[in-house]
């Protein structure tokens, strides 16, 4: 019928199907870089292997034709090699665009070092097909290396100096019949260690072959050990994080502007942090890079409505360096906002304590035990002092410091994300800072970071140990006492890891589970005072608000649990070395 066709609804244009091969192929290089890294892993971990028991391999000159010095070299190219994969699957894993360059050199090496010392094309399919795969693949491989510091050239040392005392040590005790006599742990050592420069002598071994491979692979491990690490001592040292004058400057007027918002903000301010902009320059992120994980602290810095070009603007360096994303301590509002623009999840990781100063008295009998406390040292002749950061002269602030660090009784200062690190810098002239003397001599101090124009948020927390018991509580209530002349509304304390376990987990009815988090939590207390911050804090009766961890995928929490506990100095490489190596 005449105009049907003009009222018919015309069927809408279908996009055009993916094939099945674009499918595959997608999915293949989404895969690609962490398959990548598993195969040279493994192909590493052969390659070690292959050279111990290569060395006891016979008639190889007979059925190959090959000398029995290239051959011996050729298993020493191929160990070196495999060493070198075994150290970069990580980067590999990471998209390292460096690490896949030498990851093609290191797959052609054992590729022609196995077909000449074997002759045998199928000895050759597994560095082969680690080679194609890594070359369909080039296009995932884009990330920039990571800053270091010469600490990590120390790291690349013992990593591999272990691996070639340990592949020396296993080629002598796999075959006794090689070696002449019945020489000690010990010496078999000595021999080792002074094959990685060329040496040794200090035992005999039987057979052309095995002695050849045996002082080749160890010279091998030895010469690349040496010029890895002297390329990573030599190089210039680039900071692993530092925040910028310029950068500090306009975080201080966001903070002016927006500091209010979180607890947290002005930790933002350590120096030990890097940061990145939103393009309008009204919102940041701080962060520093752990073991490959950029760890940022608190919410982002700025006006909320901001935050998602910050975000964006942290996604695109992280993925630029192939690092994993995680944040550390973000309130219920900046882990819904991470959550939105960034996909990852959170988990509760504890709570924050919040005193309203309006509400504090030390009257009734919940407070009886702070009460009790103050009253007593009060008895004892203390007396607390509370000022700004500008009211105090430098060469005070150099004498609380150097008491600060005498009363510290761990062997490194911690904190990352709640602590500022530093005491009595000029730009810190907000600061309020508490000293408790008795007797005219200085017994304890605290010292509070701003939390927007009316608030504190605890930094410091340190006594004598001579000190009477109950003055961190004595100079706490006084300080909240003191806030309205300061014009202070809201103090946040310590931060209470897991705080709704150990609460909850002591409560009658609890199941077998929470007893039994609480249980570890409990023991972990013995060293990092996890139980003991709690029991302090509740004594306040503050309001706790939450706090939490963002990270992008389950399997990636070990990585961001070890890289945050490094950064917080709950777990701390030797600070002896490190100095040393900061030297150089």
């Amino acid at each position: 019928m005449p105009g049907v066709t003009d009222a018919m609804p015309r069927p809408a244009l279908e996009a055009p199907r993916e094939s099945r091969g674009a499918r595959w192929r997608a999915a293949y290089l989404r895969r690609a870089p962490g398959l990548i890294a598993t195969i040279s892993f493994v192909l590493g971990v052969a390659s070690l292997v292959d050279a111990v028991w290569a060395a006891e391999r016979r008639h190889v000159q007979m059925i190959t034709g090959v000398p029995v010095p290239a051959s011996a070299a050729a298993t020493a190219v191929a160990c070196v090699s495999g060493l070198l994969l075994i150290r970069l699957s990580a980067a590999l894993r990471k998209r390292k665009r460096a690490a896949w360059r030498a990851a093609i050199v290191l797959a052609a090496l054992i590729t022609a070092a196995r077909l000449v010392r074997d002759g045998d094309p199928g000895v050759a399919i597994a560095p082969v097909v680690l080679l194609v795969m890594l070359v369909t693949a080039r296009t995932r491989f884009t990330a920039k290396g990571d800053p270091r510091s010469r600490w990590f050239a120390l790291i690349v040392f013992v990593q591999f100096f272990v691996v070639g005392v340990v592949v020396g040590m296993s080629m002598l005790y796999a075959y006794p019949h090689r070696v002449v006599g019945h020489p000690s742990f010990w010496l078999r050592l000595k021999e080792v260690v002074t094959s990685f420069v060329g040496g040794g002598g200090y035992i005999d071994v039987r057979g052309e072959r095995f002695d050849d491979v045996f002082h080749g692979t160890l010279l091998g491990i030895g010469l690349v050990t040496i010029v890895v690490v002297a390329l990573l001592v030599f190089r210039p040292s680039e900071p692993i994080a530092r925040l910028s004058a310029d950068d500090e400057e306009r975080l201080r007027t966001l903070l002016a502007k927006q500091g209010h918002r979180d607890s947290l903000s002005y930790f933002a301010l350590r120096r030990d942090k890097s940061v990145v902009w939103s393009p309008s320059g009204k919102a940041a992120i701080t962060y520093r890079v752990v073991l490959g994980v950029a760890l940022a602290s608190g919410d982002p810095i700025g006006d909320p409505e901001a935050w998602p070009g910050a975000i964006a603007a942290y996604r695109e360096l992280v993925e630029e360096y192939g690092w994993t994303p995680a944040v550390m301590g973000c309130s219920e509002l900046g882990a819904t906002v991470f959550k939105r623009e960034y996909g990852m999840s959170a988990l509760a990781l504890g709570d924050e304590a919040i005193v309203d100063v309006a509400d504090f008295s030390l009257e009734g009998r919940p407070m009886r035990g702070v009460r009790q406390a103050c009253t007593r040292v009060s008895r004892c002749g203390y007396d607390v002092t509370i000022r700004r950061g500008r009211e105090i002269r430098p060469d005070e602030f150099g004498q609380l410091t150097k008491a600060a660090e005498a009363w510290r009784g761990d062997a490194v200062e911690r904190g990352f994300s709640m602590a500022l690190s530093r005491l009595g810098d000029p730009a810190d002239t907000d600061c309020v800072i508490a000293t408790a003397h008795r007797d005219g001599e200085l017994q304890g101090m605290l010292h509070f970071v701003p939390w927007g124009s009316d608030g504190l948020s605890l930094d410091l927390m340190r006594r004598d140990r001579s000190a009477d018991n109950g003055l961190n509580e004595f100079m706490i209530a006084k300080v909240i006492r003191h806030c309205p002349e300061l014009g202070v509304q809201r103090v946040s304390l310590n931060f209470a890891v897991f705080r709704d376990a150990i609460e909850r987990g002591e409560r009658i009815g609890a199941g077998p589970i929470l007893r039994a988090w609480r249980a570890v939590l409990i023991f972990f207390s013995r060293w990092w005072q996890i139980e003991s911050l709690y029991r302090f804090n509740v004594k306040f009766r503050p309001y706790w608000e939450p706090r939490f961890i963002s990270f992008p995928s389950t399997r990636d929490i070990p990585r961001i649990a070890v890289a945050a506990m490094e950064a917080e100095a709950f777990i701390v490489r030797p600070h002896r070395l490190k100095r040393m190596l900061g030297r150089l």
